[in-house]
């Protein structure tokens, strides 16, 4: 038997409200956590730090924004996007190398580190000036293999110095061992790239005469003899320097999906609509793994619903229906 006074209390809409509030907030106490199963993502996140990602040719809330910090934001949206038992590592790229931050970590539980390492990301940790994309993107291919991950490599794609005329390193890897992503940030219009002192203040741009147009390790180009002062033994590649544009960067695009291509990775760009999490879901090795789904959100924001009803949507209910009924007897 409902004793009387409980019986009364819900009778009535705000009584069953209250009652079921009450319930739901005491659940959220005592409720277990559900076991799930779900597809999930693991991957280790390579991010370029060389000197062409601190261009300004990104918006980060409506504001002009270097490639670095966009894609600092850009990440950690991704981090808070894939579902619980997801799990996202950290790597840095700079001159030909990747260096290992930390291996993949749990995306809720560990969210605050993961938030925080990525909030931190700093173009001062490079070691090296140079950025040899594609030699840095086939060691990080083979880390995330060794790891037992996939990949999401971040970068404008923009190689300094830039490649000979025979091309980039070759990968030697097999295509598609590693699944991922290739992420190109930056615009497509040529930029400046701001240039700092050995003590991490910004003093202008670089100029054209400030860095190499052209790579003369190897043997020339095929059109080096049409050149002025050429000389096969002495001057193979000309006696001129090279005129380009390598002062000015922007989104290597073409060249990002080629290398995207050659080792079977994916290729998104950094402003993809939605995000990176759907990009990086459909190129990554599916992995079902069991997930405990905690209840008490769920819970409390049903409780919480509830109360917003009680005290708020009923009120004004009443309140509505007596101005309705005032009006109807004064006409």
């Amino acid at each position: 038997m409902i004793p009387a006074p409980l019986a009364r209390l819900l009778g009535h809409t705000r009584g069953r409200l209250l009652a079921g509030a009450f319930a739901l907030t005491a659940l959220t106490g005592v409720a277990p956590h559900l076991a799930v199963t779900g597809q999930r993502v693991e991957a280790l996140v390579v991010i370029d730090i060389t000197g062409s990602m601190n261009t300004r040719d990104e918006r980060l809330d409506g504001k002009p924004a270097s490639r670095l910090d966009k894609a600092k934001a850009v990440l950690r949206g991704l981090a808070a996007s894939l579902p619980c038992g997801s799990r996202l590592g950290l790597g840095l790229f700079a001159e030909r190398r990747t260096f290992l931050l930390f291996e993949p970590i749990e995306t809720c539980a560990d969210f605050a580190a993961l938030d925080g390492a990525l909030a931190n990301l700093d173009w001062r940790m490079g070691w090296e000036g140079d950025s040899r994309v594609a030699a840095g993107l086939f060691r990080a291919i083979g880390l995330a293999g060794d790891l037992g991950s996939d990949l999401v490599f971040v970068t404008d794609g923009h190689e300094a110095p830039p490649l000979p005329a025979r091309g980039g390193p070759a990968f030697e890897g097999k295509p598609g061992a590693v699944r991922g992503l290739i992420v190109g940030a930056g615009g497509h219009t040529p930029s400046p790239i701001p240039r700092y002192d050995d003590r991490g203040r910004e003093i202008g741009f670089y100029g054209a005469e400030d860095v190499p147009h052209e790579n003369r390790f190897g043997p020339p180009p095929p059109d080096a003899d049409k050149r002025e002062g050429y000389n096969p033994r002495n001057a193979p590649f000309g006696a001129a320097a090279a005129p380009g544009q390598e002062h000015l960067s922007s989104v290597r695009e073409t060249y990002l999906r080629g290398l995207a291509a050659e080792t079977g990775l994916a290729y998104a760009p950094l402003d993809a609509p939605g995000g990176l999490a759907g990009p990086l879901t459909a190129a990554a090795t599916p992995r079902t793994r069991p997930v405990r789904l905690d209840l008490r959100p769920v819970l409390g924001g049903t409780a919480l619903a509830a109360l917003l009803v009680l005290f708020g949507l009923l009120p004004w209910h009443v309140r509505l229906r007596e101005t309705v009924s005032r009006l109807g007897h004064g006409a």
